[in-house]
């Protein structure tokens, strides 16, 4: 779950009008430039290992490329979120008029609360590819919110290729944009923390020596039971060393990457990204992961983790279950409440249907969930996974539309704009 606050740049700041629809709805397909270099330019052994250590994940098909040798992809392939890291911009040069229309933010001044992720892949992104992406909004619509009266739901897609203009994979995200005062009448969620004992941590611990991950076995849709329940990843309790080791294989994402002079250059073009801490020193909007008395400031009781963290966690679920031969189609989740430093998060899943299609294609749908040690569910969602049968390895689903402008026609062909 996370939550921005845009830095003022319309007269009616912080209101949520007709005007700003209207202005949302003229970017609807317009591509957006990427202004940062990605994480990673290139997949390499070190990149996707420490991406995976950075969540917790040894597999030997990301982290051994010796191993992943011998695996139906014959090389090291990405975890499906690697994503995240890659991209370089696939946009054209905006020209004037691009540039005037994509200026500010309709919404500027709102909360905006990041409320869905969705991904769709296609094939994996393997040892030595390079990638590009298209970012480009999709959909906009109202709606009303039982916490904040009207809200703005605004669909971003990122669209990702590999060097070969080959479809990677989509990423489809939906953020909330509400009126802070509006949004304010909604309950303010109390935060209970208690120290762990002994015996909570040697459960913990005992989970973490348990995990088996599926690996060369090759899991069959035969032998998948409607009901069969994924053999639990717990990841927590979670520490700022924890959000530390994360950036590390994630990058940084919002704040552009850099220290000192490089930081300095960045925040003379956007001081907004670099608000004062408790020493009058500008430092990075997203401290509010790591530092509690920035997210005091911004009325949260304790710093919490990123979306992309728990959506990261659910794949590991997944590819730890389905093994190296099979294929993580869809994965949509919704971040409900903060995953606060100090909690503990239990990743479960369950089989709920199984199909075979007129191609012949096995599918597992699951149900799958993040839980704290509360007993909350902060993250549900849904996933679909392609299994090998026993007389058929699982053929890669093909996208939807061929390229990236094709994908760029095709979701703005779904997400039909209504108010």
């Amino acid at each position: 779950m996370t939550s921005t606050t845009r830095p003022r740049q319309a007269p009616e700041f912080g209101v949520l009008t007709d005007e700003a629809f209207e202005r949302s709805r003229l970017r609807l397909g317009v591509p957006k430039p990427q202004r940062s270099v990605p994480h990673n330019l290139e997949v390499s052994p070190d990149g996707v290992r420490h991406f995976a250590y950075g969540y917790g994940d040894d597999n030997p098909l990301y982290c051994d490329p010796a191993y992943a040798a011998g695996t139906r992809w014959g090389s090291l392939i990405a975890p499906p979120t690697f994503l995240y890291t890659m991209g370089e911009d696939a946009a054209l040069a905006p020209d004037a008029q691009t540039k005037a229309l994509l200026k500010g933010d309709p919404f500027a001044g709102l909360g905006s609360y990041q409320a869905v992720m969705e991904f769709e892949w296609w094939r994996p992104l393997a040892l030595g590819d390079r990638c590009r992406v298209l970012q480009t909004q999709v959909g906009v619509q109202a709606k009303r919110s039982s916490f904040g009266g009207r809200t703005a739901h605004v669909t971003q897609d990122y669209l990702y290729a590999n060097g070969r203009g080959e479809m990677h994979a989509v990423r489809r995200g939906t953020w909330i944009n509400a009126e802070r005062h509006t949004s304010r009448k909604r309950a303010k969620e109390k935060l209970e923390q208690q120290p762990y004992t002994d015996a909570e941590l040697a459960l913990i611990d005992a989970a973490y020596a348990a995990e088996r991950r599926r690996g060369a076995e090759p899991r069959y849709w035969e032998d998948v039971r409607l009901g069969d329940a994924l053999q639990p990843r717990v990841k927590g309790p979670l520490t700022v060393t924890d959000v530390v080791v994360w950036h590390l294989g994630w990058g940084m994402q919002l704040t552009p990457p850099g220290a000192f002079r490089i930081a300095a250059d960045v925040r003379r073009k956007a001081p907004g990204l670099y608000p004062p801490n408790p020493l009058g020193i500008p430092d990075t909007v997203q401290r509010l992961h790591w530092e509690p008395e920035r997210a005091r400031e911004l009325g949260l009781p304790n710093p919490y983790d990123y979306g992309g963290m728990r959506e990261t966690w659910l794949c590991h679920l997944l590819t730890d279950w389905m093994g190296d031969d099979g294929w993580l189609w869809q994965l949509r989740c919704e971040h409900r409440k903060f995953n606060y430093l100090g909690d503990t998060t239990w990743v479960r899943g369950e089989v709920v249907d199984k199909r075979r299609t007129d191609d012949g294609r096995a599918e597992v749908h699951l149900a799958v969930r993040c839980e704290n040690q509360r007993g909350e569910i902060t993250t549900p969602g849904t996933a679909v996974v392609l299994l090998p049968t026993r007389d058929r390895a699982v053929e890669l689903p093909e996208p939807p539309a061929p390229g990236l402008d094709g994908m760029v026609r095709h979701e703005l062909a779904r997400f039909a704009v209504s108010d």
